[in-house]
């Protein structure tokens, strides 16, 4: 997998046209990312739980639903925006993702240093949050939308800050982070599917 992506043009491609051929696919290219990260989310969330300890991953805990500033799950209305709106919320979340798996990470090492396939797992999800945020913003230019996003810092420095607040409320914003990966990567993987070629409609 390449982080470098190749440039795009055809600005003024439409969604209600077939998409050139290069467009068509970097849209499959970065839909089968999305599938596969999917996939990697979920091992991440699972490997997390098990090694944080009870109460985590015992039937009936319901940890807090902390926010997380700067970034949010899904709303109930994404699947409603338009095209070029959802796949702008997806790349942004994306980046703001890489630095606060990365602040898990390091809270990780500290309270789990005998856990390297935890470790190596948060370190790739925030290499792979950002090569496929990349992605959608190179799809979402060649097809003539603008991308925007807010900055990832102040989500980054809320969270290490709040790791600071001891180690129950840090493991879960780390739960609550590496559930919002899932859920983002898994929400980018079906609005590419959207645009794909024989997808759904």
């Amino acid at each position: 997998m390449s982080r470098r992506e190749g440039s795009l043009e055809d600005p003024q491609a439409d969604f209600s046209i077939s998409p050139l051929p290069h467009l068509e696919a970097k849209i499959r290219q970065t839909h089968s990312l999305a599938r596969l990260l999917t996939k990697y989310a979920e091992q991440l969330l699972q490997e997390y739980v098990q090694h944080q300890g009870d109460p985590f991953g015992l039937p009936g805990f319901s940890p807090p639903r902390l926010p997380v500033a700067g970034l949010s799950a899904p709303a109930p209305g994404h699947a409603g925006l338009p095209a070029p709106e959802r796949l702008r919320l997806d790349a942004a979340a994306l980046t703001a993702l890489q630095p606060l798996l990365d602040v898990v990470r390091r809270h990780q090492a500290e309270l789990n240093p005998r856990a390297p396939r935890l470790l190596r797992r948060l370190e790739d999800a925030a290499r792979q949050a950002r090569a496929l945020g990349a992605a959608v913003e190179a799809v979402l230019a060649a097809l003539g939308a603008e991308t925007r996003g807010p900055p990832a810092e102040p989500a980054a420095a809320a969270a290490a800050a709040a790791t600071d607040a001891g180690v129950f409320p840090a493991k879960v914003l780390g739960l609550r982070v590496c559930g919002l990966y899932r859920e983002w990567v898994s929400r980018t993987e079906g609005d590419l599917g959207q645009l794909v070629p024989g997808g759904p409609a």
